[in-house]
């Protein structure tokens, strides 16, 4: 298992009444998903960046930490 160090950027809704996470945006580095999840905050009820590590070999996203949050986002660690 090979892993990587990725930086995403995701935005929250709301769907049924409950938080969820909308599409996923990757960034170049922490700075770079701090800048787009600052620039996205105001036209969602919540964003968030981490860092993942990311299974190069299945795709598979493991351990987020959170850089920044705006607004309301749900716990990606609970799911």
């Amino acid at each position: 298992m090979s892993l990587s160090e990725k930086f995403i950027v995701l935005p929250f809704k709301k769907n049924r009444g409950n938080v969820v996470p909308g599409e996923m945006r990757q960034a170049s580095s922490a700075a770079a998903a701090e800048k787009i999840a600052t620039a996205m905050s105001a036209r969602h009820i919540g964003v968030a960046a981490y860092s993942v590590q990311v299974d190069e070999e299945s795709g598979d996203m493991s351990s987020p930490k959170l850089i920044i949050g705006f607004g309301e986002t749900a716990d990606l660690n609970a799911a």
